[in-house]
């Protein structure tokens, strides 16, 4: 990753718990967090984890609202070294494949695929239909990486917390981010 500033976008879709786990990991490594949120985001933050305001959320610096097109992150001539949607509604991504710039979540998408920056996708919908296949193929070749919202158990977390961080980890993983957690050592299974 490029830079040491990513930028976040939440939208409506069940995964809450992912969201304070990853800024937690960011913040440990003193990468900067701008943040963008949908109005369904916020509807489902509240829902999920009892916020009644985004801002709550430690670990973000700056907030863009969802309409402002003239926020510096609708320009390529911000350097953002990665853009994250956690987690990501199928309409959000069905957007971003058509390119197709209705809000500011769809345009810095748009912006960070342009630039060649990672842009990561926690895609989060079961079971998939063939539309939601397509967009999820049309964007990886666009150059984003589809990282659906998938627990692992190998470490057998304690925890729901603990299982987020894990997945947390695994986002900081793909953007080049070196977080310190529990990995996966290998298992004998031999008797």
């Amino acid at each position: 990753m490029t830079g040491n500033r990513i930028l976040l976008a939440v939208t409506g879709a069940t995964g809450m718990l992912y969201v304070p786990e990853l800024l937690s990991l960011l913040a440990e490594q003193e990468v900067e967090v701008h943040g963008i949120i949908s109005g369904s985001g916020r509807k489902v933050l509240k829902l999920e984890l009892g916020l009644e305001d985004h801002t709550q959320l430690a670990g973000v610096s700056r907030w863009f609202a969802i309409d402002d097109f003239t926020a510096p992150v609708a320009s390529g001539s911000s350097r953002y070294g990665a853009m994250v949607i956690l987690p990501c509604t199928m309409g959000t991504l069905g957007g971003i494949a058509a390119g197709y710039s209705g809000n500011l979540i769809h345009r810095a998408a748009d912006v960070t695929l342009k630039e060649r920056r990672p842009l990561l996708l926690a895609v989060r919908e079961t079971p998939l239909n063939r539309t939601h296949l397509r967009n999820m193929l049309s964007v990886q070749e666009a150059g984003a990486i589809i990282c659906p919202p998938m627990p692992s158990f190998y470490m057998q977390p304690k925890s729901l917390q603990e299982m987020a961080r894990h997945f947390a980890a695994r986002i900081c993983d793909q953007l080049g981010v070196d977080v310190q957690v529990p990995r996966w050592s290998g298992a004998d299974l031999n008797p």
